[in-house]
């Protein structure tokens, strides 16, 4: 990698997992959008998985108890499936309509975020859901690393107990990403050049990151937090589009 793609990456990194050390999800959401400016996409997820590995077994694997092993073993299946087919796509696809449909994702779920929906009591989703929802978040973590959102609706919907519902959401994750780089190494994404040696480089900005968002997670006020994260996906999501748009097919 280039001395100066490196020097942009870096910062990159530490602000992705801030943002996950303060929320507990949306690294690769942060990261993956920016990175592919500058990256292929190809070498920018499965970059993102090894950092994700590491940071979320921190976080998310002291809560083995509150997980709901219910909601595991109907997820699980599904969200192996839908990783096979996004690893597929993501090893054989070209960059144009992969990079716009990131951006298009990315944007919808700023749009989402930003409203200020009045808050009503919805109804628990049946569990045949697991399998829609199982299968597409499959796809787009194994295409972007993108699929926390996805999950998050589905476990939202179903589980009522914060803790339980934070323990599951970061199983699933860490659960996603195992899947994920077994995956990426089968496919040969591993094999990439410079890949792991930039890994080993950057995993601690990744940790440094993780620290800092720790430290400033009750300090920034939540809703600011919230917007200014929004802010940031809307813009590097159009960048996402764009570059797609100039790709060749």
């Amino acid at each position: 990698m280039p001395l100066e793609s490196l020097a942009i990456a870096a910062p990159v990194i530490f602000l992705a997992y801030a943002v996950f050390g303060m929320t507990g999800f949306g690294a690769a959401m942060v990261a993956v959008p920016l990175l592919v400016q500058f990256l292929p996409l190809q070498f920018a997820v499965p970059l993102v998985v090894l950092f994700d590995l590491v940071c979320t077994a921190l976080v998310g694997g002291r809560n083995w108890r509150q997980v709901s092993r219910g909601e595991l073993k109907r997820l699980f299946p599904w969200m192996l499936l839908g990783i096979g087919l996004g690893v597929t796509l993501l090893h054989n696809a070209g960059a144009k309509w992969p990079l716009m449909l990131l951006g298009t994702f990315v944007l919808a779920v700023c749009i989402k975020g930003l409203r200020r929906a009045p808050a009503t009591t919805t109804a628990p989703l049946s569990g045949h859901w697991a399998f829609p929802f199982g299968v597409f978040g499959g796809i787009f973590s194994a295409l972007f690393g993108t699929g926390g959102p996805i999950y998050t609706i589905y476990l939202s919907r179903r589980l009522d107990a914060l803790d339980q519902f934070r323990a599951t959401i970061s199983v699933v994750i860490l659960l996603s990403g195992v899947i994920r780089a077994v995956a990426f190494g089968s496919a040969g994404l591993y094999s990439q050049p410079e890949i792991l040696s930039v890994a080993a480089v950057l995993l601690p900005v990744s940790l440094l990151g993780l620290f800092a968002g720790s430290r400033l997670r009750t300090r920034v006020p939540a809703e600011m937090l919230k917007r200014s994260i929004f802010v940031l996906l809307a813009i590097a999501g159009a960048g996402a589009i764009y570059r797609g748009w100039l790709s060749p097919s």
